[in-house]
């Protein structure tokens, strides 16, 4: 990349402060920046490193601007600097071109225009499989599943019968999807397997991170909503319902038949029970157990879950235990004392 520093400014739709005329060579993180590269700052805490950083440029909110380096202030530095790596990164990843002559593809296939499937992937009967999309070696599609166009679908991952995939799906080695549901009834002590005969339905623009597992529903469907980003290790139930853009981080686990609205992010480890509803725009913090319904707009932490700002201060005297433990003790010696005085007169 050989641009300069305003050429680049109008590609991220932003303004410059200071030489808009210095030629930008690369780019890199701010501590890993070198001469000629242009870096970006999102976080406050790495304010310091604006004034050690070696970069030529920096990509910054209009609020940061503690530094002498020329700037590109914009609303989403982050956003801004994906933009620029996605500029100048060569598309080095190796696609699958064409259809490999291991596949084995089952009756009444319908593949669209330029489908690209690697070797050893094996596809049902009655599969719909998108313009443009893209199947890594050795995957599993089960007979009658739809996946919709430019879907990107890394090795190993298996997607069982009669699933449906959106557009632009993004799903990473290792997953399942459409596995059994965990349902069992308890009969004079043995297990006797409920039958799973639902289905999953993933919406555009999702994409889902490596070894997730999502459950297939007992009956009707489990769904994961348009733009949800869905990180790895991740294990979702039987007829759960994620709404659109939310954010579900590594290691979550939702039980079966639970609603998570719009917007909503659990971070990692958080643990929820079934047949609970997480409103709009709801934070749980990272190892919550969230065992009953969150209303929309709030933060929960903690295990139970408890609003935010309750669990601080719980822990807050946790971290006063010791103390008033101290204070305790004191006070009954204290008493103890005046007890025997007054005994003693």
């Amino acid at each position: 990349m050989n641009k300069t520093l305003k050429e680049i400014a109008k590609l991220v739709d932003g303004k410059v402060i200071g030489n808009g005329d210095i030629l930008i060579t690369g780019a890199s993180g701010i501590r890993e920046a070198t001469e000629g590269d242009i870096t970006f700052l999102a976080n406050s805490k790495y304010i310091p490193l604006m004034k050690k950083t070696r970069a030529a440029a920096i990509i910054t909110s209009a609020d940061v601007q503690k530094t002498n380096k020329p700037l590109i202030v914009t609303e989403n530095p982050s956003l801004a600097f994906a933009k620029i790596i996605s500029m100048i990164t060569p598309d080095d990843a190796g696609h699958p071109e064409g259809i490999d002559y291991t596949v084995v593809i089952g009756k009444n296939v319908t593949l669209g225009k330029d489908v690209a499937i690697g070797a050893y992937v094996v596809i049902g009967e009655n599969v719909t499989i998108g313009d443009g999309s893209i199947i890594y070696a050795g995957c599993f599609i089960g007979h009658h599943t739809k996946i919709g166009s430019k879907t990107l679908i890394y090795p190993h991952v298996s997607i069982r019968e009669r699933i449906s995939i959106g557009n632009r799906v993004i799903i990473h080695s290792g997953t399942v999807i459409g596995s059994d549901g965990f349902g069992f009834a308890t009969i004079k002590g043995l297990h006797h397997k409920i039958p799973q005969v639902g289905t999953v339905e993933i919406a555009d623009d999702v994409e889902i991170g490596a070894n997730v597992t999502i459950d297939r529903a007992r009956f009707d469907k489990t769904v994961i909503g348009r733009g949800t980003k869905i990180d790895n290790l991740v294990q979702i139930g039987h007829n759960v319902v994620i709404g659109e853009n939310s954010l579900i981080v590594a290691q979550v686990g939702i039980a079966g038949s639970t609603i998570v609205g719009d917007n909503v992010t659990l971070a990692g480890q958080a643990g929820l029970v079934g047949h609970i509803v997480i409103g709009n725009n709801a934070v749980v913090t990272g190892q919550s157990g969230v065992s009953k319904d969150v209303p929309a707009d709030t933060i929960v932490s903690g295990y139970p879950a408890r609003p935010f700002m309750t669990t601080q201060r719980l822990n807050a005297s946790l971290q006063n235990l010791p103390k008033l433990f101290n204070l305790v003790k004191e006070l009954k010696k204290k008493i103890e004392d005046l007890e025997a005085r007054l005994k003693n007169k």
